[in-house]
């Protein structure tokens, strides 16, 4: 086992031991005593079910991370990466769709291998709780649809990186990061016209107190919408929700129909006002930033160590290649990818709290926007008393107490 083995193996298992303690700490940070702040929103039976949904889940989340890890060093260890890697050069397809070919394998694999896990938490555990909405043959389109979108536009995406590897030299990242950045950007656009609506239906807001009051707080906060909808999130779940897409004239904000179904007109204007507190604030293109940032450097680091014939080593390789390079370097970057990922879940919950305070300011009431977290969190059997190190690790937003507190604190 050379060095790049024992850094991927230390860092999958050091990510497992701090997901496992963390998971623990959250557990046992579960009070029997309900938060005075929600008496009058929850009532006993409701309160032990948002606990016992956390204990379920936590102990799924288990199950599903120690099955993933054994398949993954069965694989690993028993040569599976060499092994699928002949199989597939065999067929003389050419290197990039060799290279496609072996990613897709390894991606369907993995996709059919946790199937069962996904069919359990939907039908058995989402359904006990109350949330599932979902019939077996929404699950099935769902999954066609995503994996023919993931092949077709993940294909197209790959196939160029391949190609810049292998064919443009030096500056290969650099046309990599290029085309990456390219490529999100048109998703962005596209994403809310035609890629959405192939999972959801997408109404526009009909006209009433709704709208009205919507349309008369977007020009006071000087925000041209043009696309307001209400999505049938309740085709899928009862949970609630809403969120805010796209750039220029392709901005969309949509309000789940479980949303309206259970707040006023001011709590939804709330809702709205938070959404449009991160475009005010310039979070989307902050983190667009980071992300192409990010991306760069992601690309200048592969185009180093896919060279590193250790790095193919460590996984049992016979022969080296730009497509598996991608897959073991994305391993190899796991420790880097770790902390930035704790370095972005607190700039977004940082962003979360900016966007309650806009929508405080701008509202004038901030006491909608804590009624409409207060019933969310119970709409959707949220922790209410989550374990610091949890939160630091897995929340990308701060827990519903520390938001009420943080919008009471700031001044009407």
């Amino acid at each position: 086992m050379n060095i790049f083995a024992v850094i991927i193996l230390a860092t999958i298992l050091v990510e497992f031991i701090l997901d496992l303690v963390s998971n623990y700490l959250n557990l046992k940070s579960l009070k029997k005593e309900l938060p005075g702040e929600f008496e009058e929103v929850y009532d006993e039976e409701t309160y032990a079910k948002s606990q016992e949904y956390t204990k379920v889940q936590t102990k799924f989340g288990f199950i599903t991370g120690i099955f993933d890890l054994g398949v993954l060093m069965v694989f690993w260890f028993s040569g599976g990466f060499n092994w699928l890697d002949q199989i597939v050069r065999n067929w003389e397809l050419g290197e990039i769709w060799t290279g496609l070919v072996y990613i897709g394998i390894l991606i369907v694999a993995k996709m059919m291998i946790s199937l069962p896990f996904k069919i359990y938490s939907t039908f058995v555990i989402e359904e006990r709780f109350g949330f599932n909405k979902t019939t077996p043959k929404t699950f099935v389109l769902d999954l066609i649809k995503g994996m023919t979108l993931g092949l077709v536009l993940g294909g197209l995406l790959l196939a160029g990186i391949l190609a810049f590897f292998m064919y443009a030299g030096e500056w290969a990242w650099l046309y990599a990061w290029g085309a990456a950045t390219v490529f999100t950007l048109v998703i962005q656009f596209i994403a809310p016209r035609w890629i959405m609506p192939l999972f959801n239906k997408f109404e526009p807001l009909e006209e009433g107190d709704l709208r009205e009051s919507i349309e008369k707080y977007t020009q006071k906060v000087n925000f041209e919408i043009q696309d307001l909808f209400v999505m049938d999130g309740s085709r899928r779940s009862s949970k609630s929700n809403a969120f805010f897409t796209g750039f220029g004239k392709n901005k969309r904000i949509a309000l789940f129909d479980t949303l309206i179904e259970k707040h006023s007109v001011d709590e939804l204007v709330a809702v709205l006002a938070h959404e449009i507190g991160h475009y005010k604030r310039k979070h989307i293109i902050k983190n667009m930033v980071i992300s192409v940032l990010h991306t760069g450097i992601l690309f200048f680091l592969l185009s180093i160590f896919l060279q590193s014939q250790g790095l193919y080593e460590a996984f049992y390789m016979e022969e080296m290649s730009i497509y598996a390079g991608l897959i073991f370097f994305g391993m190899l970057y796991a420790p880097i990818e770790m902390i930035l990922s704790m370095f972005m879940q607190m700039i977004s919950r940082k962003h979360e709290f900016e966007a309650d305070a806009f929508a405080a300011e701008t509202t004038g009431n901030p006491e909608d926007m804590v009624a409409t977290l207060k019933k969310l969190s119970k709409d959707n059997l949220s922790n209410l008393t989550p374990h610091p190190f949890y939160v630091f690790l897995n929340y990308s937003h701060p827990p519903v107490l520390e938001r009420i507190e943080a919008i009471r604190k700031h001044p009407e």
